[in-house]
């Protein structure tokens, strides 16, 4: 597509959109970019609108569609009021690594700097939020600057761009030229880095690999199995990235994240090497800090990640290596491998501990017994499953008990962002029809994002959502009993009756009060032919997978 004839700057944002591969956009709309929204209605049979019902829940299912596809998603909202609602995705996106380009209305460019109806200064306002924001003052431009917004979206260490769109540019005509589609451009393994790394690595008594982080693929989660495996290495996934290596894999050790097997921690600790793969060692995977300290950390440590600001920025590795994962994995299997006789044993008996850990733990309170629950939905999902979560206690029982497969099948918010799951179900279940989805949704979260139910009916998108349900935000309620035992605020929650609220949109919905109801009401989710709200009420001492409230308020216990 190379269009030279007269267009509106919103029709050539629209082919810029399609020549760059874009085929959804989630949306809200408004009147700031209603010429950008006449064009895709003559792109609808290239570009599928979804409309949702909150600024979050797009900039959410928009940020959830660049973690699956590997693409930048999409979103359109409106100034002011838009923006700030969709500040949340853009957040989402930034600490997760995801490639994302979200589109904004902006005043008329002759009304700009008078504090016109919602305007806001964008570059100021969202410049810690993103990789970059541009505003488009020239429909001329539109071509370059879309063209710049994809690249930087996916180059390097992936992240969210806005690009802002005045409402006179859209509806101004240009004969600009179209631009060709975006590349993506990651840095290479530098010569000398692998023979670096074998050396560590053959001098190494009890070395752990940490994979997570953004920019990965099918290839470089099988480039990953590979590796460790001709290695014998003893191998972590970090918060919420579980999917990164088959948790079967004879090499997985668990997760360093919710309710973190103490016996994995000791590992980390006692590790000599860490081999750190895309992961950024955050606060969540490294504990606030403590298993792994900064800056020079106890641990020898080779941290591969994409972006060069980021190695050294918190820890001083002993060797650095700027690349992408999957370009990492990519040569570190052509690696010949190393004596594994020290280590091999501890390999195989780090994996024997986290199958133990992925079983219930025995006399925990109340009638809905999570353990088992998430033992049945392992059992009978199959291994191209996705999963997403939201934030809460909740989801430990999804991060310790459910064992994934393949790359990708977990969709969280390593932010801890709440209102995430249901977006991001509505989302996956878009993008891969034929795969079954399930939200897993505190109440607290469920009512955040809860809407967007009504976007998933409009639409005929049917994820399974099962929202957890103690009355109360439950981590937070956690943390009071920790500091200020006895003394809860502000916790406790009154909620509707979720059956009846999920059927008002015209979902399916059942209740389940005991274990043993749930079998049957999840099969009927399944089988509904439409998205489908499951809510387990649990007991609210139910609070972590190893430890009851009373047991944190006695005892100051972390989960």
């Amino acid at each position: 597509m190379n269009q030279t004839k007269r267009r509106t700057g919103g029709r050539v944002l629209i082919d810029a959109l399609r020549i760059h591969g874009v085929d959804t956009v989630f949306c809200v709309p408004g009147e700031s970019y209603l010429a950008a929204l006449d064009a895709l209605h003559d792109a609808r049979d290239a570009i599928t609108t979804i409309t949702c019902r909150h600024e979050g829940g797009a900039a959410n299912m928009a940020e959830a569609w660049g973690k699956l596809t590997g693409r930048p998603g999409i979103a359109m909202v409106t100034r002011g009021p838009g923006a700030c609602h969709a500040t949340i995705g853009l957040h989402n996106a930034v600490q997760d690594s995801t490639p994302m380009v979200l589109f904004i209305g902006q005043v008329a460019r002759g009304h700009s700097d008078r504090e016109a109806f919602q305007e806001i200064e964008y570059r100021r306002f969202l410049d810690p939020l993103c990789k970059g924001v541009v505003q488009i003052d020239d429909p001329a431009r539109i071509p370059e600057l879309v063209s710049q917004a994809f690249h930087r979206a996916c180059s390097g260490r992936p992240g969210p761009v806005a690009v802002v769109l005045p409402e006179d540019m859209l509806t101004e005509e240009t004969d600009v030229a179209d631009a060709g589609p975006y590349t993506v451009v990651s840095p290479g393994v530098a010569h000398g880095a692998i023979p670096a790394l074998r050396t560590l690595l053959a001098q190494a008594r009890c070395p752990l690999v940490i994979a997570g982080g953004g920019g990965w693929c099918a290839r470089a989660s099988e480039d990953l199995a590979r590796f460790v495996e001709a290695n014998a290495l003893t191998t972590a996934a970090s918060f919420r990235c579980q999917d990164r290596l088959d948790n079967t894999h004879p090499c997985y050790a668990g997760d360093l994240g919710l309710g973190i097997d103490p016996k994995l921690a000791e590992r980390v600790r006692d590790a000599d090497l860490l081999l750190v793969v895309g992961a950024r060692l955050g606060e969540m995977t490294t504990h606030g800090y403590r298993l792994v300290a900064p800056p020079s950390p106890r641990q020898k440590l080779v941290h591969i990640h994409p972006d060069p600001d980021e190695l050294g920025r918190v820890y001083q590795p002993t060797l650095a290596i700027c690349a992408g994962s999957a370009e990492f994995l990519r040569a570190a299997t052509a690696m010949p491998p190393v004596d594994a006789g020290a280590w091999r044993d501890a390999t195989a008996h780090a994996h024997r501990e986290y199958l133990e850990s992925v079983e219930p733990t025995a006399g925990l309170p109340g009638p809905v017994e999570m353990g088992k629950v998430m033992t049945h939905l392992r059992e009978r999902l199959p291994p191209d499953a996705i999963l997403t979560t939201d934030a809460g206690n909740f989801s430990a029982w999804m991060h310790r008990h459910y064992v994934y497969r393949i790359y990708p099948s977990q969709i969280g918010p390593t932010s801890g962002a709440m209102g995430y799951g249901i977006p991001a179900a509505i989302a996956a279940r878009h993008v891969y029809p034929d795969r079954p989805v399930v939200a897993f949704c505190g109440d607290g979260g469920a009512l955040m994002t809860g809407q967007e139910i009504a976007t998933a009916v409009h639409h005929g998108i049917d994820p399974v959502i099962l929202v957890v349900n103690n009355a109360m935000y439950g981590t937070i309620r956690m943390h009071q009993e920790r500091e200020y035992p006895d003394r809860p605020i502000a916790t406790g929650l009154t909620n509707p009756d979720f059956t009846a609220w999920a059927e008002s949109f015209g979902a399916f919905a059942a209740r389940v009060e005991r274990t043993d109801e749930f079998p049957g009401a999840f099969e009927a989710a399944l089988s509904a032919g439409r998205v489908a709200v499951v809510e387990l009420r649990i007991d609210p001492e139910l609070i972590t997978t190893r430890a009851t409230l009373a047991q944190i308020r006695g005892t100051g216990a972390r989960a």
